[in-house]
């Protein structure tokens, strides 16, 4: 199991003394936030994509191409990489970069985005967003595997005798997680390629949750990529701790209230009883989110969304270490325990590196 820590990057007032951070401040905060990821001994690291206030990761690749020159085994993702409104080119030729930089430590997560007029800023329609997602991620493919690609679709010009450089690192592109909340399509897209499939669970019910990861899971056995239970599935998760859980709901409450995404909606005890969020104690941490086992299955990938919310630098550092001393060593060894032998681990660039050697000998 891979644990780490997802950003959006979101430059919300700190609600409780009314400042406001400035991007600069954000964005270093960001990092920050990788280091002690990977200082607290978690996994992955992954931003957003985002291209309108209040949101300031809007190059997943300059930040994380920083991050990888200032970490040793971090591994860099995106929470979301907008598949739609990027040209899939620059995607291919971006994140291959981004790989021989980081000695391989790179995967993304493909997703939408859940901002609507970032489509026309970019060229594109929202109504295309489904066709788009699906043939641009076709040519994405082809140019991470093909060396030379003659290709032609509806959505941007064609190409004759294309080659993306630099080429993927040792010739294994990177990971593909696809990512969606509430779009069957997309899931279908993750099985019908054998990727994996994450589902940000942060806003939705567990019964929502089990829907989605298990047409996921039906669908990639139905392809020919192995049992149901060998799929690839990661889930988002939202925490505040601390070691009184009064103490927490108490000092997060303002936070949730006027959080830009679910602020001035349901209460902080109905959303968290409805949702992934948990706000209490490490031990009610731990609880919870062994309990998304019950709804998603045995699973490869859980991040924790930290930062959301206007929450001070110096308070997430403080979660990130409750986080790594107290939950996450807890998390690793209950999940190895209740982990069948026969469920594979997330896959990493040496993993599939030494299958494609494997295939090539038995070839």
């Amino acid at each position: 199991m891979q644990f780490g820590v997802f950003s959006v990057g979101d430059v919300t007032p700190d609600p409780t003394t009314g400042r406001t951070p400035t991007e600069a401040e954000r964005i270093k905060a960001m990092v920050a936030i990788a280091l002690k990821t990977e200082e607290v001994g978690m996994d992955v690291f992954a931003t957003g994509e985002h291209h309108n206030p209040p949101f300031v990761p809007s190059s997943p690749t300059t930040m994380l191409g920083y991050i990888a020159a200032r970490t040793k085994r971090l591994l860099l993702s995106t929470a979301t990489t907008l598949i739609t409104t990027n040209d899939p080119v620059k995607i291919a030729e971006d994140y291959a970069m981004l790989q021989h930089l980081a000695d391989g430590r790179v995967d993304l997560m493909l997703g939408r985005g859940n901002t609507g007029p970032v489509y026309p800023w970019f060229g594109k329609d929202i109504r295309d967003g489904i066709s788009l997602a699906v043939e641009n991620y076709a040519l994405l493919r082809r140019l991470w595997r093909e060396d030379v690609v003659d290709w032609e679709g509806k959505h941007r010009t064609p190409l004759q005798g294309f080659t993306a450089t630099p080429r993927p690192l040792d010739g294994v592109p990177p990971f593909v997680w696809h990512a969606s909340i509430r779009s069957p399509e997309i899931a279908e897209q993750a099985a019908f390629y054998g990727d994996g499939f994450f589902h940000n669970n942060i806003f939705w019910d567990a019964g929502h949750v089990r829907r989605m990861v298990n047409l996921y899971r039906r669908r990639y056995e139905h392809y020919g990529h192995g049992p149901a239970d060998q799929a690839i599935v990661g889930l988002g998760g939202q925490v505040f701790m601390r070691k009184n859980s009064q103490d927490a709901v108490r000092e997060f409450r303002p936070y949730f209230d006027n959080a830009p995404v679910y602020g001035h909606g349901p209460s902080l005890e109905d959303f968290s009883e409805l949702t992934a969020l948990t706000v209490g104690s490490p031990q009610q941490v731990i609880d919870k989110t062994l309990s998304f086992r019950e709804f998603a299955g045995d699973y490869q990938r859980q991040l924790f969304l930290m930062d959301h919310a206007g929450l001070p630098l110096k308070t997430v550092l403080e979660q990130l270490d409750m986080l790594g001393e107290e939950v996450i060593p807890v998390l690793r060894k209950e999940f190895a325990a209740r982990t069948p032998a026969h469920v594979p681990d997330a896959p990493t660039h040496e993993s599939l590196k030494a299958a494609r050697d494997k295939e090539e000998v038995s070839a």
